[in-house]
């Protein structure tokens, strides 16, 4: 009986002349489709017949005759061969109209959801067949092991310190305004940081658990602290909850913007001292080398920076 270490002793040389064997019945016939000489193709089966401890293949009136562990090698052995020919020709290229890959991308939900939904028609348009899912932030999400497992793709943020470990490229920086319901006693005038300060807040809780926002961290870093009311768990909830109360939220200008549109709210710019919202993109290495990986992340790259659509199958830079 052949070991079970004897198997490190198989490779792609002697699986090709079992399976041409296999089919050939014979040594002379397998030693021309393979090129070899006879001897070569019976030393071959000598060491195949040690490792599986097998004859494979007895002789017989016709030549010679798979025996029934031969019989059953043939089908592992093809697919064995095959497998091995797509590792040696490496990837075959995407092609976005035909693929059927899906995506997944996880983003906090203050960023501006118009965009995103730029980002799935732009694929749509291009890739009809592939589909983008989108995933939540919240505190336990490990997004920097879902993207090195990948269960996820990409990842949206602007943390002011991403990991180190994983790949970036902007894509936008946005400015900070202060929502209020219409009608607020800071409405209509520019807001000191004084007046910012001292105002009632509803803040979020932070998206991941060590990573403070921008403004947590300019305000840790200038020594301020703001009165904070309320904390939500998402940012959609907090338009909403200014409408009836003197709670002031500050927020990314597109999101703001886009409540602004129906409800009646009032934006203020926020304090001058304030630092810009700077997005940018988070991904792994295992993923940077695949072709598709970097066609979608060139989608979302133009779309958020306003960038003109290229031709279809374009290679990401």
């Amino acid at each position: 009986m052949a070991s079970g270490c004897a198997w490190d002793s198989l490779d792609a040389h002697l699986l090709r002349v079992l399976h041409v064997l296999l089919t050939e019945g014979s040594v002379s016939r397998a030693a021309r489709r393979l090129n070899l000489s006879q001897p070569a193709v019976s030393t071959a089966l000598k060491r195949l017949r040690d490792i599986t401890g097998d004859k494979l293949l007895v002789r017989s009136r016709g030549g010679m005759t798979p025996t029934e562990r031969g019989a059953s090698l043939l089908e592992p052995v093809q697919i064995a061969l095959e497998q091995l020919e797509r590792i040696a020709a490496g990837p075959t290229g995407f092609d976005p109209a035909t693929s059927r890959r899906s995506f997944n991308l996880a983003t906090p939900d203050y960023l501006n959801a118009l965009l995103l939904g730029e980002v799935v028609a732009d694929v749509h348009r291009l890739a009809p067949h592939v589909q983008v899912a989108f995933h939540s932030m919240t505190r336990s999400t490990d997004y920097p092991g879902a993207l090195e497992a990948g269960e996820l793709d990409v990842v949206i943020g602007n943390w002011p310190n991403p990991p180190d470990h994983l790949r970036t490229t902007p894509l936008f920086d946005d400015r900070l305004v202060v929502m209020m319901r219409a009608g607020h006693p800071l409405s209509g005038a520019p807001l000191t940081m004084a007046d910012w300060l001292g105002a009632e807040h509803v803040v979020p809780t932070p998206y991941s658990v060590g990573q403070r926002g921008v403004v947590d961290v300019f305000l840790a870093r200038e020594r301020m602290r703001r009165n904070i009311v309320a904390q939500v768990p998402y940012f959609h909830m907090a338009p909403y909850m200014l409408l009836q109360s003197d709670l002031v939220f500050t927020a990314p200008s597109r999101f703001a913007a886009q409540y602004a549109e129906f409800l009646p709210l009032a934006l203020a710019a926020a304090p001058e001292e304030l630092p810009p919202m700077a997005y940018y993109l988070l991904w792994h290495d295992r993923s940077h080398h695949s072709e598709e990986c970097r066609w979608f992340r060139e989608r979302i790259v133009r779309i958020a920076r306003g960038e003109a659509v290229p031709a279809l199958g374009r290679k990401a830079a």
